[in-house]
Order: C-alpha cells, then structure tokens, then sequence
C-alpha cells in the first residue's frame, strides 16, 4: 500500500544545516522534502510554484527574514502550512512568528522525532510548539484568563468577595452567615446577586470561578453544599 507522502519546502540558509535536515526527513516514509530555499525571498518564489504542503522555515535569513516570509507565504498560498524552526525562542521572536501565521514553533534543539512529528501535525492543520513554549503559551493564556477574571471580581462588592470565598472554601449558609454576622437570607441574596454578576448558575461554578481568579488556591478542599 502506497503511503501518502507530506511535501515539505526546507528554508534555510545555512547548507550543512539544510543537507541534515533533508536527511532527517527523508528517512520517513510519509515525508517528502521537495524544494530548498536559502533565503526567504526564494522561499515565497518556491512556495508558490511547488505548493508544499509543509514549509519548515528559519527565521534569521538574508534578503527576507523567515517572518515576513511566512506572512508572505500564508497570504498568497493559504493551504501552505509553515513551521518556524530557529534558534531564538524569545517570548518576543514566538509572538511574531504566530502573528505572521505560522502554524509552530520549533528550537533547533529538538530532536528529529519532535520536528517528524511537527510536520505531520501542523498539515492536519493543528499547532505544535517545543515543550518550553507551549508550557509558556499555556501560562500566558492562564495568565490572560485570569485577568479577565480579576475585572469582573473588582465589580464586586467587598462584603460579595467575603461571600465568594467563604462559599467557595466549602461553608454553607449557616456558616457564612455566623461568620459575617449577617443574616441566612442576607447570605441567600448575595449569592443570588454573585451568580447574576458572574454568569454562573449553580455553587460548583462560583468555586471554580474563585479558583480562577485567584481568591483562592486551587488545593483548597471543599464540598458542594
């Protein structure tokens, strides 16, 4: 049975690098390495006449740098995926890179089995990133998501936040009330007012929501009540 082989443009400037690469590749039977390019401007030219299915690109490059290559690329031939590979993984080099639309994000100190799996990854039209930036990503968007969070928490009332935490710590009604000394049906009404607020509609939802947020820590044991 015949293997369906994913086309691959390499585009790179150093040739030591580019014949290694080649090489890696070409040892898997569902890769095809079919064009070259040592600078990104011959990168864009190739891209559109051999329509790779995969572009595996380096970012410092002479005449066009890989970022505006891939920019190029991913305007003019859309279905073209496009792999940055490169020595910086700087927060500021990943940014661009996806802002330009690239599909990954690969150090050149990955492993050939990592940039295999990349490739075939990135042509079903997933992401794939090196495990340090996709850890790094991923807390970037926690962080993100947590400060979305924190604005609608500082449309809370100081005495709703008390309600929240203590309701998220696992207290009942009973409890909260005794420890504000306030009133069950006073406790009743701000959670009434908590889950209108938040756009949550039952206990569980108010926990999770003060987990992210940061009003508690995610260790702290409670019960649904």
């Amino acid at each position: 049975m015949l293997v369906k082989r994913i086309t691959v443009l390499l585009a790179e400037d150093h040739v030591i690098v580019r014949e290694g690469f080649r090489k890696l590749l070409e040892a898997e039977d569902d890769l095809e390495v079919i064009g070259e390019a040592q600078n990104g401007r011959q990168a864009v030219e190739l891209t559109g006449k051999l329509f790779p299915a995969v572009v595996v690109m380096d970012i410092a490059m002479p005449l066009l740098n890989g970022l505006e290559a891939t920019r190029q690329i991913r305007k003019a031939i859309p279905n073209t995926k496009v792999l940055i590979l490169s020595a910086h993984n700087d927060d500021a080099y990943v940014d661009q890179a996806i802002a330009s639309g690239a599909a990954g994000f690969l150090v050149k100190q990955t492993s050939s089995h990592d940039l295999s799996r990349a490739i075939r990854t990135v042509q079903k039209g997933n992401t794939f990133f090196s495990p340090s930036i996709a850890r790094r990503l991923h807390d970037q968007k926690m962080a993100r998501g947590r400060g979305a969070l924190r604005k609608k928490v500082a449309h809370l009332s100081s005495r709703e936040l008390e309600v929240l935490q203590l309701i998220a710590e696992g207290k009942a009604n009973k409890q909260v009330a005794a420890e504000l000394g306030i009133s069950i049906k006073t406790v009743e009404k701000h959670r009434q007012n908590l889950m209108g607020k938040l756009n949550v509609h039952e206990i569980s939802g108010l926990t999770r929501y003060a987990i992210g947020a940061g009003i508690i820590e995610s260790s702290v044991q409670f019960t649904i009540v």
